[in-house]
């Protein structure tokens, strides 16, 4: 189930293998550093910190899934689905609830981070043709 990368242009590539690194980074980072993205994980979520470790481990899997070109088509639509959760359970409940402007603008600026991954994401999905997942006929 591999994504046909000769079908991209080279920088099309370099996009996604960017995305890639950088799934990576962050997922090394919350599995390295959990307790700092404790913070983040919503109280009516059980589990704590072992949100951490599976946030951490799926954003490396998803980095692997886009660099070995496998399963790219599931995991750019989990990768979205993630996203999305977050922008509704994190970053938007700390955007009304800020104590500060300045925390504000921060969780401003994580939802159209995250909302802007989320549309490569979907877009590198919608792509993969061949992978046949077929919530459609023609997706």
């Amino acid at each position: 189930m591999k994504l046909n990368l000769k079908q991209y242009h080279p920088v099309s590539r370099f996009a996604i293998y960017l995305l890639a690194v950088a799934m990576i980074a962050i997922g090394v980072f919350h599995l390295m550093r959990p307790y700092d993205t404790m913070l983040y994980v919503p109280a009516f979520l059980p589990g704590g910190i072992t949100w951490a470790y599976i946030v951490g481990a799926s954003f490396v899997l998803v980095g692997l899934s886009f660099i070995f070109n496998q399963y790219v088509k599931i995991t750019s639509y989990l990768l979205a689905f993630f996203l999305v959760f977050f922008i509704l359970t994190i970053h938007l409940p700390n955007a009304m609830n800020a104590a500060s402007a300045e925390y504000r603008t921060f969780a401003i600026i994580n939802i159209m981070k995250d909302a802007a991954i989320a549309g490569f994401a979907l877009h590198i999905a919608a792509s993969a043709h061949h992978q046949h997942l077929h919530f459609e006929e023609d997706d």
